[in-house]
């Protein structure tokens, strides 16, 4: 891919990151930025879309990976979409289809924004992601909850059976998120307790944002003059 060089970009983009166990309510908190901030101002990054494609292995061989390990996603090509949208150069998302666990033939052009925002449940545990990040959070909601919210998902949209459900949370995804996810939390700059719908956290994130652009805009006035 050839990159743009950096004087199409009127300043750098602020890389914003949203973590959180399963179903905690990432992608709420992910459309309350959208809402707020405006879709044409932001690069969004969904971690989930770059898991590795094991296309050498059967279906029934897929089905019984560990989704919940860090290495079970491409984060090297993501810390370099974040790169490349960085300088003025846009990028090619992988589309990940969850009823085969594979990924698809298309790919999402994304372009560059004054905002990148990255939401994944894994995006804190790699120091080399976490370290193009400006703004991080984590969205904190309970167990339960999460649970029941990753059943319902997981059955309607992704075509699972409830036992298929209910052993995957048991084998993979709890024990992951004791390891892996709750360890992070310790690097995030915000918490948010029960996600997007959490209005006062919410308007603070929106407004740390929007103070971080005006900034980066008037350093980048001043360079111009």
């Amino acid at each position: 891919m050839s990159v743009q060089n950096t004087s199409s970009l009127k300043y750098k983009p602020v890389v914003f990151g949203v973590a959180g166990g399963t179903a905690s309510g990432k992608t709420t908190v992910a459309r309350a930025i959208l809402d707020a901030v405006g879709a044409s101002k932001i690069a969004y990054l969904p971690h989930d879309a770059y898991y590795h494609d094991r296309d050498e292995l059967s279906f029934e061989e897929r089905a019984r990976l560990n989704y919940d390990h860090p290495d079970s996603l491409d984060t090297k090509l993501l810390i370099r979409h974040i790169k490349d949208l960085s300088v003025g150069a846009p990028v090619h998302v992988p589309v990940y289809d969850f009823t085969t666990d594979r990924r698809t033939e298309d790919t999402i052009l994304v372009e560059p924004a004054p905002i990148i925002l990255v939401d994944g449940i894994l995006i804190f545990t790699k120091r080399k992601l976490r370290d193009l990040m400006d703004i991080k959070i984590f969205v904190d909601t309970d167990a339960d909850v999460r649970f029941i919210r990753r059943l319902q998902r997981d059955m309607k949209e992704r075509g699972r059976s409830l036992d298929s459900v209910v052993q995957q949370y048991l084998d993979t995804v709890r024990p992951m998120h004791l390891k892996f996810v709750e360890p992070s939390k310790r690097y995030a700059d915000i918490i948010i307790p029960g996600g997007g719908q959490n209005k006062v956290a919410m308007d603070m994130v929106v407004s740390r944002l929007q103070m971080l652009l005006r900034v980066r805009e008037e350093q980048a006035e001043e360079e111009i003059v």
